[in-house]
Formats: structure tokens, C-alpha cells, sequence
């Protein structure tokens, strides 16, 4: 195999398995959205006038995402925040809040 072709099938091997990786890490999710709560509060429980996450439906929430990234939602740090996230995390961050209990 030529060093070149050897160099593409590494790396395309490399990608493979970092995609792997993610996909089999249970705690991915949950290790995404502990950056939300900062704002939001542990588990989507926030506290005060921020806007609680648990508890609401994991489509909303991506709605949510959404138009912060795109700029059409106005925000402070949102859109910037969403931003460094794919779509797929993104799915997975909401799907974890919707699975918190919202707070009584």
C-alpha cells in the first residue's frame, strides 16, 4: 500500500472510531448539557428568573436551540453557545432535559 493510500485509511479508520466512541459513551449526553448548568441549574432545575430545561419536550427544546443558532431567538450568550455544538449534540443535550423531572 502506498504511503499516501496508508495515510487516507488511517485516517478515515480514525474517524470511524472517534464517531464509535461517542456513540457508545452513555454519559455523552449528560456530559454535554453540564454546561447549561451554569445557567440553568443541575439537571435543568433552574433557579430564579432563568428559564427551567427539565421536563420539556426534547423537540422544543431543539426548536429553542435552533433559533438561538441561527439568530432568529435575540440572546446574550445563547447563540454563541449553540454554535459550538452540532445538531446531533444538540438532539442528545434535549433529549437529556427532557428526560429530568421538572421541577414541582
Amino acid at each position: 500500500m502506498s504511503s499516501p493510500l496508508r495515510r487516507t485509511a488511517a485516517s478515515i479508520l480514525l474517524l470511524g472510531l472517534t464517531g464509535m466512541a461517542q456513540a457508545q459513551d452513555p454519559n455523552l449526553a449528560r456530559n454535554l448539557a453540564a454546561t447549561c448548568a451554569n445557567c440553568h441549574g443541575t439537571n435543568g432545575q433552574a433557579r430564579g428568573d432563568m428559564k427551567p430545561l427539565a421536563g420539556l419536550s426534547a423537540e422544543k427544546i431543539v426548536a429553542m436551540l435552533a433559533d438561538y443558532k441561527s439568530g432568529a431567538q435575540p440572546a446574550t450568550i445563547m447563540h454563541q453557545i449553540s454554535k459550538g455544538y452540532t445538531d446531533e449534540q444538540l438532539k442528545m443535550v434535549a433529549a437529556f432535559f427532557a428526560a429530568q423531572p421538572a421541577k414541582k
